[in-house]
């Protein structure tokens, strides 16, 4: 026989540990899958110095644990497995995870987005320690410094100008021999004079060293597409900028989504086209992806969630 429960929370990233919190406080005893990644993205970042209300800033995991502890207090309730289906056609929803079922009077997808990755070991190693997915959350760390962007759209175009407020040089490495961006973004990169280009060439390793115990990207190696030569590079970061994934495939066919596959809400709230489920964080959005913004959909999904179900009752 499956559970019941009031709220089920799917994702346990900022967005998500914040709607536990919100919810509990609501005495809605919110039940949170955290699914594959405990504490969302922020568990691969080492150091989150635009949170507000940590001045000297925070290790990621440690900021969203304290999350997860606050929500706990309230009455939260933390599942640590993986959800593989749901049916959102009928109430009482349908949910499972670790082949248990569970129901729902109401739910939270707080799923988050993924960034797109090379697909290097190298990449996994050093992500956190000098490579990012994020220029907005890690820019700062490389003020001085020389840095490069893989990509060639919009996504690393705009990493690599928001990058250029710091670092002294950014390369855009891509694979072609011309940008993919819009016409106006090509243009700002090729007026900046901070920013050069890397043609017909793909990074095959990132290199690196440890100091003092921490892990340090020093280079990288890149291939020619066209004449296969291998050559190495002095780095001090890499940007992956090949754009987002959100991860919402467990919901097709059921919840509206774009075209990219971001989750549609309802006018200006949580809401989605199933009465009863909400959304939060990067699983729909595709502009800010920062840690606050998703923790401020969090927020406003319980408080859309608890005012739905007094309604609902």
């Amino acid at each position: 026989m499956a559970l019941h429960h009031r709220l089920i929370i799917v994702g346990s990233g900022p967005a998500g540990l914040t709607a536990a919190l919100y919810s509990a406080r609501a005495n809605l005893s919110p039940v949170v899958f955290e699914g594959m990644q405990p504490g969302g993205q922020l568990t691969i970042t080492t150091e989150v110095e635009n949170f507000p209300g940590f001045p000297d800033g925070i290790m990621g995991p440690e900021l969203m644990d304290q999350i997860r502890k606050q929500a706990q207090r309230f009455g939260a309730i933390s599942l640590f497995k993986n959800v593989t289906k749901v049916d959102l056609q009928q109430r009482p929803f349908h949910i499972w995870a670790d082949e248990e079922e569970y129901t729902a009077d109401a739910v939270i997808v707080a799923t988050g987005a993924s960034a797109r990755l090379l697909g290097l070991p190298s990449e996994k190693v050093y992500m956190g320690y000098g490579v990012s997915a994020c220029a907005t959350c890690d820019g700062f760390f490389y003020r001085g410094l020389e840095v490069v962007v893989v990509g060639g759209g919009d996504t690393a175009v705009e990493e690599a100008m928001f990058l250029t407020k710091f670092a002294t040089r950014v390369t855009i490495i891509h694979r072609r021999d011309e940008l993919r961006a819009s016409k106006i973004m090509r243009d700002k990169a090729a007026g900046n004079p901070k920013i050069s280009f890397l043609w017909d060439s793909v990074v095959e390793e990132i290199l690196g060293r440890e100091e003092n115990g921490r892990k340090l990207v020093t280079g990288i190696r890149v291939r020619n597409v066209k004449t296969d030569q291998t050559t190495d590079l002095k780095t001090d970061g890499v940007f992956i900028g090949i754009g987002h994934q959100p991860n919402t495939q467990l919901f097709k066919g059921q919840l509206e989504m774009d075209a990219v596959g971001y989750l549609v809400t309802q006018g200006k709230g949580t809401t989605t086209n199933i009465p009863g489920v909400f959304v939060a964080g990067d699983v729909a959005d595709s502009v800010y992806r920062q840690a606050i913004s998703a923790a401020g959909t969090g927020c406003q999904a319980a408080i859309d969630a608890e005012r739905w179900l007094e309604m609902n009752d």
